[in-house]
């Protein structure tokens, strides 16, 4: 996903191995990137464009004619079995494919416009019934459509606009009776029974949940910090040669408080599964997809997408976010989707971020380019063009009123100033001797790929105004380009959302975290790693916010986890992980500690004596850790025994998904019996094995023993995580909605303080569930006094 596909990679490798051994070495031993691109490019032959092109046009980018009819007739057989949640999106496909101003398009709104009024979305599916019209809806279609817009118009509250739609149809009704009789009637009793309903409702308000723009304009930063800008003063920049840049505590920082705020330089949605199509059963794909349902510019999650009108990939939100994205950079990328699929997410960033940086002064970037290559061989025919090429100024000065001092920072304006801009980006660590020749011949071909296919396209219009007829300006940015795809294993930040999923027929729901997209957040770049961090990373839209999770001296370096977390695996394979992606040895407080530490390991991985109850230790043969146990066994078998309860327990959550909770209950009672035998009571098993009975038991309605399995849970989670982790939060929320569900007020109330204490540190307050637990706090503090009995249903429970 973020490197390209497996057979452009195996294709890369095989040329790479067949290149004679000089040429090898040539681009083995290069010292720039700009001598890795260059020799790259010259290597790229017709037949190595051909393969990729065929690859790229395994991917229906492009829109289909017959694709519109196949989708709204699949989502009606949605919309008839009430699934209207599957049938909007389907309408959404069809709108994809379909070309503006035309029948297909106006049908599959009006289609999409009724989902979207079953689900309640009255202001969407407004906005559906206006696009119709736009596009040509049919007038013989319109009386039940206007209906439609009417009953909208009337939930709302919008009583005048209701009231002229209404008299509106009745005109159109006497002026031109064209309709049937029997659906004459129909449509004349409705109209009869809105008018009432308007009559009754002098005016209502809508129900929607706080702006994004508000809960963005109420996370602000506290006083502002003229170094970077996107931080707050209570951080400072730092450099020195072994840490390199980083942001220490300029004073003592509570947990909570808000350090970093900054929107992305530039974000790519990740496709999700988009296998190419000779890997499909059918010609059209009509599984869902994160491209179906999340803005591709601003990522806003949407049921009411607005496709680009020249290819059926990218969608947005709304009219406004589709045209930013056209004037940015889609104008160039339109063309390009399958092979953009193709080469990866990595190089999609590389490109839209030179797109963007048409529209800043990139001077400074050019004459730092024009400064690596004059550094070596000045008397090559190659270099000599790029050099004429990168020494043109971007449309300010030339460099004819002296030398330019460096900034003392890099990354920073000749002010010491760090902004997220295309100066940060650029200087960014690509890490480039670290990469392997082979990776670097990968990037350096697929860059070069992707110039010439835009050379042939003659869409892509460099951040200079280069000399007519040089034929090089497209290599300038190549060998950014470059830079920005190896930058990107270091420096790429996955944009993550919480996605839920779950059964109709109940209310639990499943919740998981999923990546989102990917992007450049230059300022989130400065944070060195740690496997213990002092910070949370969180999204709203495409803005990053940074969090302390723990109080910070004043002088303590701020440290985020880029990825391996001492809670989630052992140091060793941390270790490995981060050196292998980031080139670096962890030597922070996590791991020097877990050194020292026993060699049970972690609790959540550890075995117990099947005797006495007592820790084993050991490597291959474990051995009881009580002195007055002599009880040892294989590691292996203890292993074999765990894979097999794992098997179990996923066949148990298997009829969980089939809302088959008794059998499942039955089968991981039977499961924890075994556990006890050989687990410890801290074992990650056993906390998810009471996580799924807890699950179990909430979709029988038994709130009390959900919530007792809960908490056993919870335990593990503490013990694994901390009390202040995230994780931690996100189990007190759904132990809450469990106390709440069965009207258990005091354990509740309590319950809910301290999810909302914890879930406040990493997201701040306009997070989903920390909404959701002020809801029903609100609502258990106006209830009276309930007597014991059966519970109400209250909101969804969210179980991994």
């Amino acid at each position: 996903m973020d490197l390209p596909v497996d057979e452009w990679k195996s294709y890369v490798f095989q040329k790479w191995s067949l290149l004679p051994k000089s040429i090898q070495v040539t681009i083995s031993t290069a010292e720039t990137l700009s001598d890795i691109f260059l020799h790259s490019s010259l290597l790229l032959q017709p037949e190595d464009e051909m393969f990729l092109q065929n690859l790229s046009r395994g991917y229906l980018v492009e829109k289909d004619p017959n694709a519109p009819l196949f989708y709204r007739e699949e989502g009606n057989k949605k919309f008839q079995q009430k699934d209207y949640m599957g049938a909007t999106v389907l309408y959404s496909k069809g709108i994809s494919h379909s070309r503006p101003h035309t029948a297909d398009i106006s049908l599959c709104y009006a289609n999409r416009s009724a989902a979207l009024f079953h689900l309640g979305q009255h202001e969407m599916c407004l906005k559906d019934i206006m696009r119709a019209q736009m596009h040509g809806y049919p007038e013989r279609l319109q009386p039940k459509m206007m209906l439609r817009k009417a009953e909208c118009l009337v939930t709302l509250g919008r009583r005048q606009e209701a009231s002229q739609t209404i008299s509106d149809l009745e005109s159109s009704f006497a002026a031109k009776p064209t309709l049937a009789a029997a659906q004459f009637q129909i449509l004349q009793t409705n109209l009869c029974r809105l008018k009432m309903k308007a009559q009754e409702k002098e005016s209502l308000t809508e129900t929607f949940p706080a702006a994004l723009t508000k809960a963005l304009e109420d996370m602000d930063l506290k006083g502002e910090n003229g170094q970077v800008p996107s931080a707050s003063s209570s951080v400072s920049l730092r450099t020195d040669p072994l840490r390199g840049r980083y942001l220490v505590a300029t004073k003592d920082i509570l947990p909570g408080e808000l350090l970093v705020k900054e929107d992305a330089f530039v974000s790519v949605l990740h496709p999700g599964e988009m296998p190419p199509l000779r890997h499909l059963e059918s010609k059209w794909d009509t599984r869902v997809t994160n491209g179906d349902l999340y803005c591709h510019r601003c990522l806003d999650h949407t049921l009411a997408t607005v496709p680009c009108d020249g290819c059926s990939y990218a969608k947005y939100c709304s009219h406004d976010c589709m045209q930013q994205a056209w004037d940015l950079y889609h104008s160039v990328e339109c063309s390009l989707g399958g092979l953009l699929l193709t080469l990866g997410v990595f190089c999609h960033i590389a490109l839209r971020s030179t797109l963007v940086a048409r529209f800043e002064d990139a001077s400074n970037v050019i004459r730092k380019l024009c400064g690596e290559i004059r550094n070596k061989d000045a008397g090559s025919p190659e270099r000599e063009t790029l050099v004429q090429t990168l020494t043109c100024d971007l449309g300010g000065e030339s460099e004819n009123k002296g030398k330019m001092l460096e900034p003392p920072v890099p990354g920073c304006d000749l002010n010491g100033k760090y902004e997220s801009n295309y100066n940060a980006v650029f200087h960014l660590l690509p890490h480039t001797g670290n990469h392997s020749p082979e990776h670097r011949f990968l990037c350096a071909l697929s860059v070069s790929a992707l110039c010439r296919r835009l050379e042939a396209a003659s869409c892509y219009k460099p951040a200079a105004a280069v000399p007519p007829g040089s034929g090089s300006e497209l290599d300038v940015w190549g060998v950014a380009m470059l830079k920005h795809v190896l930058q990107l294993q270091c420096n790429a930040q996955a944009i993550t959302t919480i996605q839920h999923t779950g059964s109709k027929e109940n209310s639990v729901t499943n919740s998981r975290q999923v990546r989102l997209a990917t992007g450049i957040f230059p300022v989130i770049s400065l944070l060195n790693h740690s496997c213990s961090p002092n910070t949370s990373v969180s999204f709203i839209s495409t803005v990053a916010t940074v969090r302390a999770s723990q109080q910070i001296e004043k002088g303590q370096e701020i440290l985020h986890c880029y990825g391996p977390h001492q809670s989630r695996m052992r140091a060793a394979e941390r270790q490995q992980k981060l050196r292998s992606q980031y080139f670096f040895d962890c030597s922070c407080a996590a791991c020097q500690n877990e050194k020292h530490s026993a060699a049970t390991g972690p609790r959540w991985e550890a075995f117990c004596c099947r005797s006495c109850g007592a820790l084993m230790q050991g490597d291959d043969v474990l051995i009881c850790g009580s002195t007055s146990c002599t009880e040892s066994v294989s590691r292996d078998h203890l292993i074999s025994r765990l894979q097999d309860l794992q098997q179990q327990v996923g066949m148990a959550r298997k009829l969980l998904r089939n809302d088959k909770p008794e059998r499942a209950i039955q089968l991981l009672l039977g499961c924890q019996r075994d556990a006890q035998s050989f687990l410890s009571g801290e074992h990650s098993l056993v906390g998810e094995m009471e996580d799924d009975l807890a699950q179990a038991y909430a979709a029988l309605g038994d709130w009390q023993k959900s919530a007792t399995h809960l908490q056993k849970s919870l335990r593990v989670v503490e013990v694994r995580h901390g009390p202040s982790s995230v994780e931690m939060g996100h189990e007190l929320f759904k132990l809450a909605q469990l106390f709440f569900n069965g009207f258990a007020i005091p354990e509740a109330l309590n319950t809910i303080q301290k999810a909302e204490k914890v879930l406040m540190v990493h997201y701040g307050p306009w997070n989903d569930e920390i909404q959701e637990l002020q809801k029903m706090k609100s609502c258990l503090l106006d209830l009276p006094p309930i007597p014991a009995g059966p519970s109400v249903q209250g909101p969804n429970v969210f179980f991994r």
